[in-house]
């Protein structure tokens, strides 16, 4: 498929790109731009585009976010307010550039004020003690979603809450951190929704909590709590690009969630999740850390085949328990991540990539690092109809079959072939055995400037 070629940056004269691996400037990631004639000075990060060939986002029309934005529509935010209003209406595709200014809490009202659960709460009829008591399996089953006055007032509190802290993001944006200011948004959601070229860089996003998780008796042989907010969601987007940004549970990791009918009350849903046929996105240079369910590709086993295309490279994944990613229908590469599967702030290694519902992954010259108390077995998973190919790929240094561990140790198989050739692939390393030194230094929110 042929690719699109874009200038990363608006600038006309000579530059060199400058950063800890000599892959950067081939992946849109440079760290420092130096001027060949006038000394070192910052790259311009607001109207930087999707390098030409860097994983599937750069397929077609490519990713250039809002980088065509006139000075009324590029705007400086540093509140919840102020970052609703500039994105305005979904609907409206006029390219924007939204500079985030320092850390935006998402659960204040348009003063400024911090609003709390019981805020969200309040009018709705709804109490944590009465919807517990509601739903008790002793009495109301587990046969059954819950139903009734309490589950309506549970859905209302939490339809106050996401008007409050889901941001929908139009088609044609950049929202890019301002370097310095540790920008980034804590307790809210970026949802990109149904909308094409999108960039989101240099952001932290930390504590994304849904006040008031569902009771679901049917999920599982014990049931789940099931809560509803990813810090960024992609639901049938197009042309997306996520660089450089920091994922956690920060604030509020989950050994501090209670447990009520014996299982987790967990508050907590997806770091980047991306589903309902999203297509074309690519995902790099950022870190992963300290989170559960942390990536979602493809929502359903009943997706249709032909979109859910996703490139995840350099990326670092660190204390995470599940899905990095979990992978259904689509053609995903993984190239030139790093994992440490370390126990992490209470966080347990599950596994890191699943490929089910005849996913076909490429997984290439990945590194994780893997205590001793941790089967190597455990890093793959699969439902038998997923694919993961590749090579290349290290645990503690070693070159090892993942794919030939995990189907030793499982009935299950995951299969070996694919049927697609990976070929947007800028700044693919041939080697992955410098990525736990190189990426600790070129990855997350904060390193741009």
């Amino acid at each position: 498929m042929a690719s699109a070629s874009h200038r990363r940056s608006l600038r006309t004269r000579r530059t060199l790109v400058v950063s800890a691996a000599a892959v950067a400037a081939a992946v849109g990631a440079g760290v420092i731009v130096m001027n060949a004639n006038a000394g070192t000075t910052s790259v311009d990060l607001y109207h930087q585009t999707l390098a030409a060939k860097d994983g599937w986002a750069s397929s077609g029309t490519g990713t250039t976010g809002g980088a065509k934005a006139d000075a009324a529509h590029t705007f400086t935010v540093s509140t919840r307010a102020q970052l609703v209003k500039a994105l305005g209406s979904v609907s409206d595709t006029t390219p924007r550039i939204i500079k985030v200014k320092g850390t935006i809490d998402a659960n204040t009202d348009d003063a400024g004020k911090k609003l709390t659960c019981a805020d969200y709460a309040s009018g709705t009829g709804y109490s944590l003690s009465s919807y517990l008591k509601a739903f008790d399996p002793s009495t109301y089953g587990r046969s059954k979603l819950p139903s009734g006055t309490q589950e309506t007032a549970r859905a209302a509190a939490q339809t106050k809450q996401a008007k409050n802290i889901v941001f929908k993001v139009p088609a044609n944006t950049s929202i890019v951190g301002v370097p310095g200011t540790k920008a980034g948004i804590t307790g809210g959601m970026l949802q990109i929704q149904k909308v094409d070229n999108v960039i989101v860089r240099n952001m932290t996003f930390s504590d994304t909590e849904d006040c008031f998780p569902q009771w679901d008796p049917t999920d599982g042989d014990d049931g789940n709590w099931n809560s509803e907010y990813d810090a960024v969601t992609l639901r049938g987007a197009t042309h997306v690009w996520a660089d450089h940004n920091t994922f956690s549970d920060a604030g509020h990791f989950d050994s501090l969630n209670p447990k009520y009918y014996g299982r987790e009350y967990q508050v907590h849903d997806g770091e980047l999740d991306i589903t309902k046929s999203s297509d074309l996105v690519t995902v790099e240079r950022n870190q992963f850390t300290s989170h559960d369910k942390t990536m979602l590709i493809g929502s359903s086993d009943s997706e249709p085949s032909g979109k859910l295309r996703v490139t995840l490279h350099h990326n670092v994944w660190k204390g995470i328990v599940q899905r990095a990613p979990l992978t259904r229908v689509g053609q995903v590469h993984l190239y030139n991540n790093y994992y440490d599967v370390t126990t992490l702030n209470g966080y347990a290694l599950q596994y890191s990539i699943n490929s089910r519902a005849k996913a076909q992954v490429v997984a290439q010259n990945n590194y994780w690092t893997v205590p001793s108390s941790i089967k190597v077995s455990k890093i793959f998973s699969g439902d038998g109809t997923g694919s993961i190919a590749g090579s290349g790929n290290l645990v503690n240094g070693t070159t090892t079959d993942l794919v030939a561990a995990y189907n030793a140790a499982n009935s299950k198989k995951i299969k070996t072939t694919v049927n697609w050739t990976p070929t947007l692939t800028a700044g693919l390393e041939s080697s992955a055995k410098d990525l736990p030194t190189s990426l600790a230094k070129t990855t997350g929110a904060g390193v741009l400037s």
